[in-house]
């Protein structure tokens, strides 16, 4: 309908000035309107211009007084034509809001008078300034005035018949928050180079109906629907040789999944075993004890590490072993003084979120030990890469849960990092121990990407490990050196809530380890 009354309309005009005003006059939807001359200037039936006007509009709460009236005539025609009314009574009796700015506003226009006593002859006492009004024992009445003229409620229904007001007038509801200025937008139409007084219905294809009116001729063979057929007075739409399809919808993989499949398959590549990585929740003992780490140590307290409520505690561990771990930390042992304090197994019985991949390994090697007591011992090569938690503010190069990559020292250029520093560091359960850190070019500063050792025997042969065998072991983060790879700045743009999607969807291949 708005297409035919636009086309139609040019056919003997020179111009649409002004499509709202088209829209109105014809009792059309202006959108409609808008839509149909985009749709018929990009076929080129018609030229538009953009046509924008700032229009005065009512705000909520100008519409509320345009209906309702001003708050100043609320509250003077709340106030009794006799006699006065307390502060309480009129405050029940309208909205708050309008309440207050009444107060002030009828006050101002001296429709009421204030005091603690009120008389309708004039003579007023103890008149006071606004702030008396807001005081408790204050009364109201209509001081001498019995009639008053709405004029805000009647300046903001002639905004609403699209009336202009003067500037003092626009100034005043302004300032009132009663109105607010909306830009309208439009169009200005005339003839284009295609114009026709109907739209060319195109075709895209031809089809079986476009060659034959077999309903019509009966034309069941070629040559008659042909013949009969109207394909020849089609219009075909041209072929855009340059137009793009649709991008196929798909998953899209994280940065940190690519990374942590890649070096998942260099593990594999060297034959070493994935661990099982299902415990989220794990036990002190696991996740520090079996790793003669005190239970005075700063990492137990709860700053650093999320415990749990329910269940708060283990209720199964591997007695002999809790025995010997318990003897090794208090008086040592395999050439170990210990630590020489009272270990206490309701520390090693708390639950907690794993604060290190580590603690999957101290599991894994008690499995190994006791299996190798009743077979010959065979070397093992273990990795993990899962998440971790700790309870650490949140910063660019820090999160409160992350990856680590546990397994064997290996070849880090393999792994895409080739600018590499390694320093001497302490941890209880390794001797010698080694911080790795790498280059970060966007930080502009080396990065702790790791950590790594040889696991000390008093962590070892409690386990049930001879002398003979010694663990090489180290730790690294997934994410710090996925930041390395992909040009990262903040860790938060990588991992948690201000991940942007479009980073999801248009990452590069991981390539590391392709070489």
């Amino acid at each position: 309908m708005a297409e035919e009354a636009i086309l139609g309309y040019l056919e003997n005009h020179d111009e649409i000035s002004d499509s709202g005003q088209f829209a109105t006059d014809r009792g059309l939807d202006h959108n409609d309107v808008v839509n149909v001359i985009k749709s018929l200037h990009g076929f080129r039936y018609i030229d538009a211009q953009d046509i924008k006007k700032e229009t005065l509009v009512l705000t909520e709460e100008g519409k509320k007084y345009a209906e309702k009236g001003s708050p100043e005539v609320q509250l003077f025609l709340a106030v009794p034509q006799e006699g006065s009314i307390s502060k309480e009574e009129l405050q029940k009796l309208l909205d708050p809001a309008v309440y207050k700015i009444g107060c002030s506003q009828a006050a101002k226009n001296k429709w009421v008078q204030m005091g603690n006593q009120i008389s309708r002859k004039g003579g007023f006492e103890n008149v006071q300034c606004l702030e008396t009004c807001l005081s408790k024992w204050v009364s109201y009445m209509a001081a001498g005035v019995q009639h008053v003229e709405d004029r805000v409620k009647d300046l903001l229904l002639q905004i609403q018949d699209g009336q202009e007001l003067g500037k003092d007038d626009n100034n005043s509801l302004k300032a009132r928050k009663l109105t607010a200025l909306q830009t309208w937008k439009g169009y200005s139409v005339k003839r284009g180079p295609e114009y026709a007084p109907r739209r060319r219905r195109t075709a895209t294809d031809l089809t079986r109906e476009h060659l034959c009116r077999a309903h019509e001729k009966n034309a069941y063979h070629v040559e008659d629907a042909v013949t009969e057929g109207d394909w020849r007075n089609i219009e075909f739409k041209e072929y855009n040789f340059s137009a793009k399809g649709p991008p196929p919808e798909s998953g899209h993989l994280h940065p940190l999944n690519k990374v942590k499949e890649r070096i998942k398959n260099i593990f594999r590549l060297m034959n070493f075993e994935e661990m099982p990585t299902n415990r989220y929740v794990e036990s002190s003992f696991w996740n520090f004890d079996a790793l003669f780490q005190p239970q005075q140590h700063p990492a137990r307290d709860s700053h650093d590490t999320f415990f749990l409520k329910a269940p708060a505690t283990t209720k199964q561990l591997p007695e002999d072993y809790v025995e010997m771990v318990k003897r090794v930390h208090e008086s040592g042992g395999y050439g170990s003084r210990g630590y020489g304090y009272e270990w206490k197994r309701e520390e090693a019985n708390k639950n907690l979120l794993r604060t290190h991949t580590t603690a999957i390994s101290s599991r894994m090697l008690y499995a190994l030990a006791q299996h190798a007591k009743q077979q010959s011992f065979t070397p093992k090569k273990y990795f993990s890469i899962d998440r971790v938690f700790r309870n650490e503010a949140v910063d660019r190069t820090h999160l409160a849960e992350f990856h680590q990559i546990e397994g064997l020292v290996t070849s880090f250029s393999r792994l895409g990092m080739d600018k590499l520093k390694f320093k001497p560091a302490y941890n209880p359960y390794t001797e010698p121990s080694m911080e790795i850190f790498s280059y970060h070019e966007g930080l502009k500063k080396w990065v702790e990407i790791g950590n790594s050792g040889m696991f000390r025997p008093e962590m070892l042969r409690p386990m049930g490990f001879s002398e003979d065998v010694n663990v090489i072991a180290w730790g690294l983060s997934l994410e710090r050196p996925t930041m390395i790879l992909y040009g990262i700045n903040n860790i938060r743009d990588l991992f948690g809530h201000k991940v942007d999607l479009g980073l999801i969807k248009k990452n590069p291949l991981c390539l590391i380890g392709i070489k």
